[in-house]
């Protein structure tokens, strides 16, 4: 299936052709025709909160930056744990995957696709309602903006994906296609973080994961917390009662602002948090519910 891409790509062994690597010029294309597109909309309000309201579609420099930078060190930090998860996932096909799926079959592609959307639905919901989780993942959701740059805020920590899609190499799907399978996902998912969508035809809308779902997702309001967890597609969410429709605009960032544009306290203060209420815990009982509770959990 390769034959018709770069020959720099075929160049590459089958475990390094990442269909994100592939992809980053049109990302970069579309995030720079939003922000073109942005530059004439209002600046945004704050709140009496000190939240930024931005303006639909809109974009803020700082915040930008700071979501292409933490992007950039993801590139490179989930390249580490692939490597890394590779060895695990050779063992696991090689020796205990009770056959092996042929990669130039069209079924064996369907498994993954939908395997691994399925898997990183389940992840998603865990990564929302488990602390220690949470902290590896919040870093996404910490933007007040929602635009393509906003996509491209990654988190660091890819240990509880790896462990996540250790199903896949077991039912004997070769370890590179599951990276690829994810790059897949992720690609999609680049591209329905924008509110210059509104809705798409209602059967799309139905089966798929979009913009509108999305938005949702990220937003703060009560009523859309812990909602659309989907990657790909959003049956999973209407199948596993998680799901809600868009019905007024979100708004955008965490539920308790970080108040910085500091990657690094943006990917590791909810650890600090972690570590402060342990430590202030008076029984291993509260020590376990400020560690693997759901963020807010209190005794």
């Amino acid at each position: 299936m390769w034959e018709s891409l770069p020959e720099w790509w075929n160049s590459l062994p089958a475990p390094l052709r990442d269909p994100v690597a592939f992809a980053i010029p049109f990302f970069v294309l579309f995030l720079a025709l939003e922000w073109s597109a942005a530059r004439y909309l209002a600046a945004p309000e704050l709140g009496a909160d000190g939240r930024a309201h931005p303006p639909r579609g809109g974009y803020d420099a700082t915040d930008s930056r700071t979501s292409i930078s933490m992007g950039a060190v993801s590139v490179l930090t989930s390249a580490a744990w692939k490597a890394l998860a590779l060895v695990g996932y050779a063992a696991i096909y090689a020796y205990l995957a009770p056959w092996h799926l042929p990669a130039d079959a069209w079924y064996t592609w369907v498994i993954l696709i939908v395997g691994v959307d399925l898997l990183f639905y389940w992840y998603h919901r865990i990564a929302h309602r488990t602390r220690i989780v949470w902290a590896t993942h919040q870093a996404h959701h910490s933007s007040e903006y929602f635009n393509f740059a906003t996509a491209l805020r990654q988190k660091w920590n890819n240990s509880g994906e790896i462990l996540m899609w250790i199903p896949l190499p077991l039912i004997g799907i070769p370890p590179w296609m599951v990276f690829v399978g994810f790059s897949i996902n992720l690609v999609y998912q680049f591209f329905v973080h924008t509110e210059r969508v509104d809705r798409l035809p209602r059967p799309f809308e139905l089966v798929f994961n979009t913009p509108s779902h999305h938005r949702v997702h990220h937003g703060c309001d009560p009523e859309y917390l812990d909602k659309n967890y989907a990657g790909i597609l959003i049956i999973w969410d209407r199948m596993f009662g998680t799901f809600t429709p868009e019905t007024h605009r979100p708004t955008y960032g965490l539920t308790t602002p970080v108040r910085t544009h500091n990657i690094l306290t943006l990917q590791g203060h909810e650890y600090a948090a972690i570590g402060r209420d342990v430590r202030a815990a008076g029984s291993w009982r509260e020590r376990f519910g400020y560690v693997f509770g759901p963020p807010g959990w209190t005794p």
